[in-house]
């Protein structure tokens, strides 16, 4: 049986998602669940390969599992094996033909800002502090020339395993909530860096509309902290099946 997991966690204490040898990562956290609970499971899929310190609300799995408990017990019982910085929110059988990273249509992020004067212990691995003043007007201007389809290249580290840097953004903006200012976008997916890099570029007050034609990395500002970075959640078409014109990239295609 395939299942659909909807997993949230904490990014701090995490190496990123991606299982690399003698390091904590959240695919390594979940490949042990898998192991105590399901006698056999293959084909382990992410839609979005997370970096360190980077979190995630809702990103969703894939896997194939054979024996183990029942459906409606599979999270409550991989909750019972996870660290208490992971945990999984939904799980439920998938089509066949469902792939967590191949399926997605589209995949949404959040960055936060915390623009208190003064520091926050809570917020210290929660959000970005930027304590000068910021114009939000204009950043939700260079926002706006976000939306539609780009090459990012001048947004993602030189040194790159992405073959196609084209990307479609749906929609792009900033809001502002208490001591909180929040970077909310939506693509089809995400080069490695983009989101931090774009959020670092217009703090640092560089036009973004003159960067959104391959320009070089160079150009653009520096990258944002990991730790303000969240995956906030996957969308895919009812049926969940893979798109046949879906653009397939290297293994790094969905890291931020």
């Amino acid at each position: 049986m395939r299942l659909q997991l909807t997993i949230e966690y904490d990014g701090t204490a995490f190496r990123g998602w991606a299982a690399q040898p003698g390091m904590r990562t959240v695919e390594g956290s979940v490949r042990d669940a898998l192991d105590k609970i399901f006698p056999r499971w293959e084909s382990l899929a992410v839609a979005g390969r997370t970096d360190s310190g980077v979190h995630a609300l809702a990103n969703v799995a894939s896997v194939d599992v054979a024996g183990g408990p029942a459906g409606a017990r599979v999270a409550e019982a991989l909750n019972a094996s996870l660290p208490g910085d992971v945990a999984v929110l939904e799980a439920h059988p998938a089509a066949r033909d469902f792939h967590a990273r191949f399926s997605a249509r589209s995949r949404s992020y959040r960055y936060r800002i915390w623009r208190r004067r003064l520091r926050s212990a809570f917020e210290r691995r929660r959000s970005w502090w930027v304590s000068r003043p910021l114009d939000v007007t204009a950043l939700n201007g260079s926002a706006m020339l976000l939306v539609g389809e780009h090459d990012f290249r001048g947004f993602t580290p030189t040194e790159t395993q992405h073959d196609v840097f084209v990307r479609v953004v749906e929609s792009a903006q900033w809001v502002q909530e208490g001591d909180v200012l929040a970077f909310e976008i939506t693509a089809d997916s995400f080069l490695r860096h983009m989101v931090r890099t774009l959020v670092g570029t217009m703090i640092d007050g560089i036009d973004v509309g003159a960067l959104l034609d391959g320009a070089r990395r160079d150009a653009a500002g520096q990258t944002a902290p990991p730790w303000g970075l969240y995956l906030v959640g996957v969308s895919y078409d009812p049926t969940g099946a893979e798109p046949p014109s879906q653009r397939r990239e290297k293994p790094g295609e969905g890291r931020r």
